[in-house]
């Protein structure tokens, strides 16, 4: 087998120019290499795209846990202010209450107070509290990443909740009979984050 040929040192101006010459190097690609080559790209492409779904997936369950985690922080420090002023009674008064009102800084993707609103007419990755079912919503970006019962458009509803022993089992909370042990920030509907997508059947679907 010879060796490649190298060529002598040529001057161009005052430009250096070193030549390599391969023996092979005048060949190029054949065809069957070029496809080879165009499919090996592609797969890495298509490999990098679903790995930078997961990531943006995993960031927006991250920053709706956190959020969800300063709430029912907020929520601990109010409980223990009214049970210290010997004031029990009023957490009951909390329950379907915006929970955000415990924050000092709400979030920047936290829209405010609505009324009924359609979840489809809410930018994505947004919260709002709806008063009229006093739920705090969160409507979600990644939606083929997320599963619920709901149908529509992909949210995550939440509500707070009174945390009581129902000593007369009567199915509701009556003051100076049953005893509150605090506030719980329940979701609505169960559901989950997803490592692969949900198809749209499956979604529409859902009961």
């Amino acid at each position: 087998m010879k060796s490649p040929k190298i060529c002598a040192i040529s001057y161009c101006g005052n430009s250096k120019i070193l030549c390599w010459k391969a023996r092979h190097s005048q060949r190029g690609f054949s065809f069957l290499e070029l496809v080879l080559v165009i499919a090996i790209i592609s797969l890495l492409i298509i490999l990098a795209i679903d790995r930078l779904l997961l990531l943006r997936v995993e960031a927006e369950r991250t920053s709706m846990q956190q959020v969800l985690g300063n709430l029912r922080s907020a929520m601990s420090i109010d409980m223990a202010n009214k049970i210290a002023g010997g004031n029990i009674q009023a957490i009951a008064g909390e329950r379907g209450k915006n929970p955000m009102r415990w924050l000092s800084t709400r979030p920047d993707n936290y829209l405010g107070l609505k009324n009924e609103a359609d979840p489809a007419d809410i930018a994505p990755a947004h919260w709002y509290f709806d008063q009229y079912y006093g739920y705090l919503i969160y409507r979600v970006s990644n939606a083929e990443y997320f599963k619920s019962d709901l149908k529509g458009p992909a949210v995550a509803r939440f509500r707070v909740e009174l945390d009581y022993t129902d000593i007369d089992d009567d199915g509701q909370y009556n003051a100076g009979i049953d005893e509150i042990h605090g506030l719980r920030l329940a979701a609505v509907e169960p559901y989950t984050w997803l490592n692969e997508p949900v198809t749209v059947e499956d979604y529409t679907h859902s009961k």
